[in-house]
């Protein structure tokens, strides 16, 4: 049976849900979600290994308390079929363009290197056999290629979370005749 791996990016999917909630509040329903029972409706005949949700902590309290909900649940409710890999936030001094004045922002960091090294070695360890990879962000364009070149049998299927679009993945996956969700 074919064994498929999901890997999500949990920024990525994130704003895409809260974008999509503000038109449309059924959107909203996906903010508490079974993880791998929603993505076992789409690997019907094939084995869900794993979902892998990548994020990192919010500074917030509360975000990051309800986040430490959601993915505590879905461990309890999952096993070992879901892990999170949590990144982190820097801080980061920028300078105002209108008055140059310096201020603090916070910017989340590790999550694309975590997704691309356990893609990597879930292929190394031919753990899998589908990657399912949920972002947009076309910084992963570099371990899709890498994967596609060096294991030619796995088969890579990206989706883009509501709202989230890039032309750049888009291409790249016809290119190289993989799907695009």
């Amino acid at each position: 049976m074919t064994r498929v791996t999901t890997y999500i990016d949990g920024f990525n999917l994130e704003y895409g849900l809260k974008q999509a909630a503000s038109t449309h509040s059924d959107w909203q329903q996906f903010f508490w979600l079974d993880f791998v029972k929603f993505f076992e409706h789409f690997t019907p005949n094939q084995n869900l290994q794993k979902v892998y949700y990548f994020s990192a902590p919010p500074i917030n309290t509360q975000k990051r308390n309800r986040q430490t909900l959601l993915l505590k649940a879905n461990r309890l409710i999952n096993g070992c079929r879901f892990e999170y890999i949590l990144g982190k936030y820097y801080e980061k001094e920028v300078e105002c363009p209108l008055c140059n004045s310096p201020y603090t922002v916070f910017e989340e960091k590790r999550t694309d290197v975590n997704i691309s090294v356990q893609m990597m070695r879930d292929c190394a360890q031919d753990n899998t056999d589908v990657l399912i990879l949920v972002s947009a962000d076309s910084d992963l364009i570099p371990p899709l290629s890498a994967i596609l070149k060096d294991y030619p049998n796995k088969k890579i299927i990206v989706c883009f979370p509501p709202n989230r679009f890039s032309n750049d993945i888009n291409n790249f996956m016809k290119r190289n005749k993989s799907n695009v969700i």
